[in-house]
């Protein structure tokens, strides 16, 4: 096997490639796991209970597209041996403005809805139990400990242990409802239903399309994969993530076509509405389904909060590094700040260091005064327009710096990662205007 000529963003040569191997997998698991909430599945349920298979299409292509943003931002850790908001921060200051406040903004909020999701499931199985603002607050809790205790290969492990009980829940009430299979494959053909557009862009941008697709990198960097000789390695582990989330969307759209599409039961939009299908499920098949359904909901909810808890505060600490690089004089002896910037990896440093666990706090503690208020208005609308516009951000800054010399040629962009990436970003453009049309103005 022929070396490789790429060097890292350090200037040293890459390493022999590694062949593509399935024991080397495991940031994608992560992305996958964190990518896909509660809120996503109750979505991919609405779809299918009012359209029933015709948007399964939608849930293949919506895949597609998101193997081609993770890959691409995996690509520019590996090949620049750069993070992906030092990419950012070469743009120009307008991308720090951007983030800084909506990683401020969107931690406060996701924090609460994340502690909710996860109560949700609990306060269902436990009845009797305390309510919902207490088994909250304990989630996030531990969520809390967990992550600033525990370094990358542990949380690897547990967030494959989660969504391996995802996997078995969700496949396992899909084929309790037994699907249509000869419906299954005529929802390959494109047909766009009556009133159904919103739901087609939903399931295409909507599943697992969240900052855990730019955390990505850093999951893999934190995995010791530092350069392009895990490059093949890397494309493997973010197909597994998003055909695994393919997986999940059908199996829910199966669940909503077959188990409510015919009976014309209607979900509680949002979390809740995984509630209601657990009650669905103990009339149809009995408590032991329904309960093991829920364990499933928690599974999902939770992982997400531990993905996120960790992956983003991650981003938030390389944020802070790069910011302090350009705001002070660096002192080349100071060891964390030469680190700082050379930035090939996301490092262990980087996992006990204040800006890390800070943001750790932040979304952990402020969050939980919104379980006791409803959420203010200026709030709701500045998180919904500065998430809405994410995706956008995530899809066109890729485009520009992966054709840009910031990447060494052999890893830029070629037609089919240019096409992919330019229609994530028209999608994702368009359901920005509809998500700022939607909001409580």
């Amino acid at each position: 096997m022929a070396e490789t000529s790429a060097t890292t963003g350090t200037g040293e040569p890459a390493s022999r490639p590694r062949k593509s191997s399935w024991k080397y997998i495991g940031p994608g698991i992560v992305v996958a796991a964190t990518g896909v909430g509660a809120g996503d599945l109750v979505a991919t349920l609405i779809a299918g209970s009012k359209f029933g298979y015709t948007l399964m299409w939608a849930a293949v292509i919506g895949c597609v597209v998101k193997i081609s943003l993770a890959e691409a931002a995996g690509r520019w850790h590996l090949a620049t041996g750069r993070t992906l908001f030092d990419g950012w921060r070469s743009l120009g200051p307008w991308t720090t403005v951007y983030f800084a406040i909506y990683v401020v903004i969107w931690g406060f909020i996701y924090g609460a809805t994340a502690m909710s999701s996860s109560a949700l499931p609990i306060v269902a199985l436990f009845p009797d139990g305390p309510g919902l603002k207490f088994w909250a607050i304990v989630t996030g809790l531990i969520g809390l400990a967990f992550v600033w205790f525990n370094r990358y290969a542990v949380f690897e492990k547990v967030m494959t242990v989660l969504i391996g009980i995802m996997f078995v829940v969700v496949v396992y009430v899909a084929a309790r409802v037994v699907p249509d299979a000869g419906a299954s494959f005529a929802g390959l053909l494109p047909v766009l239903p009556d009133g159904s557009l919103l739901y087609t862009l939903g399931l295409i941008g909507g599943v697992g399309g969240t900052i855990t697709m730019a955390a990505y990198g850093y999951w893999v960097n934190a995995k010791g994969w530092s350069n392009s000789s895990w490059m093949k390695v890397m494309r493997l582990d973010n197909r597994v993530a998003y055909i695994t989330t393919g997986v999940f969307v059908v199996a829910m759209l199966i669940v909503g076509a077959e188990l409510l599409h015919a009976s014309q039961v209607a979900l509680t939009s949002g979390d809740r509405g995984l509630v209601d299908l657990g009650a669905v499920l103990e009339d149809r098949f009995g408590a032991g389904t329904a309960k093991l359904f829920l364990v499933g909901f928690f599974a999902t909810s939770f992982s997400s909060l531990i993905g996120v808890w960790h992956g983003v505060s991650l981003m938030f600490a390389d944020f802070v590094e790069r910011f302090r690089a350009t705001a002070a004089p660096a002192d080349p002896a100071d060891p964390a700040v030469s680190e700082a910037q050379a930035g090939p990896a996301v490092t262990e440093r980087q996992q006990r260091s204040l800006p890390f666990r800070a943001y750790l706090l932040w979304l952990t503690f402020p969050p939980m005064t919104l379980l006791w208020l409803d959420e203010p208005f200026g709030l709701v609308i500045a998180y919904g327009v500065l998430g809405a516009f994410f995706m956008p951000f995530l899809a066109l800054t890729l485009i520009w710096l992966l054709n840009s010399p910031r990447t060494p040629r052999e890893w830029r962009n070629g037609w089919v990662s240019n096409g992919m990436l330019a229609l994530a970003g028209l999608l994702f453009v368009v359901l920005c205007v509809q998500q700022v049309r939607e909001l409580p103005w």
